[in-house]
């Protein structure tokens, strides 16, 4: 597969610094590969089983196993080569996002990433046998990216071309050949289109129909506080 804008593993030069490389993702895009690193690793030592990690209603709201809220989002599966792609597209995609549409808006971003988890959590009952739910964030991040660089041209095993906004469905369809299940692709590219009218078509529409709710996915003030971003700073200024 051929995708552009190089953000995802590798760089140029002559060497390659793994350090490097690793230290320039952005904070929270590292966050996320590192947990998902490091819950892999755990479980190819048997330092934890994961039985232990998957999402499953009843343990999490029945025997307050909360931890399989997150978990689930941290294991891609044994290392292998699909974990490789998961991992490929994760820190990819995560990063394009994190410094393209949400360069000094990490809040929103992170605002983003926990739209996403709870919408996607929300659904995953209602699917079956969904037992890890990291690819469903993935595609959501993939669909939201597409839509934001509509023009951009990808190519698919050198012979297939198409903008971006077709990704998410080229990956699905991949997966389909691939005969894996498509459930986490289909949640997170429905989690991925809600979240997308809400944060650029919505605005737009309440602006030009002057409703009184102008923006419906502003974070809260205390994320922008924690976060440390810029709307919270020039709140502060204001005051």
């Amino acid at each position: 597969m051929d995708f552009q804008r190089g953000a995802g593993f590798g760089g140029g030069g002559d060497g390659f610094d793994l350090m490097s490389w690793y230290m320039e993702i952005p904070v929270v895009s590292r966050t996320y590969f590192t947990g998902a690193f490091l819950t892999t690793a755990a479980c190819a030592v048997d330092i934890i089983s994961p039985f232990s990690l998957y999402f499953n209603w009843s343990l999490i709201f029945k025997e307050g196993q909360v931890w399989r809220l997150v978990t689930t989002y941290l294991f891609f599966g044994m290392f292998s080569i699909e974990f490789l792609f998961d991992m490929f597209f994760l820190v990819r995609y995560c990063r394009l996002l994190e410094e393209g549409d949400f360069r000094g808006r990490t809040a929103n971003f992170v605002y983003m990433m926990l739209f996403g988890i709870i919408c996607i959590t929300a659904v995953a009952p209602f699917a079956n046998s969904v037992p890890f739910l990291g690819k469903s964030i993935i595609s959501m991040m993939v669909y939201v990216w597409g839509r934001r660089n509509e023009d951009t041209k990808m190519s698919f095993l050198g012979f297939l071309t198409f903008n971006a906004p077709y990704l998410p469905w080229v990956i699905l369809g991949f997966s389909l050949l691939m005969g894996q299940s498509i459930t986490r692709d289909l949640i997170g590219i429905f989690v991925g289109h809600v979240y997308y009218f809400l944060e650029f078509v919505y605005p737009v529409t309440a602006e030009i129909r002057d409703l009184p709710i102008k923006r419906i996915m502003e974070p809260p003030l205390f994320l922008h506080w924690l976060l440390g971003s810029r709307q919270y700073q020039h709140h502060v200024h204001e005051d």
